[in-house]
């Protein structure tokens, strides 16, 4: 089976939420750490975790987990320049990589099956890219194979890596992720998922 490595992406400052959405709770954990055991049970070869913005105060809360820290120096240039320390940083431990997943920390739906099942589909349809599709788009979380670690490193700025999905739609395969929609960029979003909480 191919080797693929987790990028955890969570160096972002939340400015729209007022607070590090990293550390919101759902369902009994942080959304980091609901992310982050999402990657761990997956069981590929390596996961990551991108660290920036209030990185001293989101450390301590991530201690029982056996993954790989990095602190992004440049996060305040956006998220590209976290996609390419984590991809540089898992490209020097394992440099047989044949893909990567990319993950955020604001996605509380995320689970290993969904994770498992986008390397399934990689590895069926030959494709390069496997994104999650909800809302009518595609986005994350996404998986690459190594044909795009040189054009991912070239992302500067705020670009993410769905420019990448825009310019090559040939090379992409989606699979459905209705809950990928639910993300948390501001405090009426976080609100919305609490209420969803307490409804269940």
């Amino acid at each position: 089976m191919a080797k693929t490595g987790i990028i955890i992406l969570a160096a972002g400052s939340s400015s729209r939420l007022g607070q590090a959405k990293q550390q919101l709770t759902f369902q009994g954990q942080t959304l980091l750490q609901r992310t982050i055991k999402a990657a761990v049970d997956a069981k590929q070869c390596l996961v990551v975790v991108v660290l920036g913005a209030n990185a001293e105060q989101i450390r301590p809360t991530l201690e029982p987990f056996e993954v790989l820290f990095l602190h992004n120096p440049g996060w305040a240039e956006g998220m590209a320049s976290s996609i390419r320390v984590g991809l540089t940083e898992v490209l020097r431990i394992e440099p047989e990589l044949e893909a990567v997943v990319f993950l955020l920390s604001d996605q509380p739906f995320v689970e290993a099956a969904l994770l498992k099942k986008m390397i399934q589909v990689q590895e069926e349809t030959g494709k390069s890219i496997v994104a999650c599709s909800y809302q009518d788009t595609l986005g994350a979380p996404v998986l690459f194979t190594k044909e795009f670690f040189p054009e991912l490193q070239q992302l500067k700025g705020q670009e993410g890596a769905k420019k990448l999905l825009a310019q090559h739609p040939e090379k992409v395969a989606s699979i459905p992720f209705l809950k990928g929609a639910i993300d948390i960029d501001t405090p009426s979003d976080y609100a919305a998922l609490q209420q969803m909480e307490e409804n269940e």
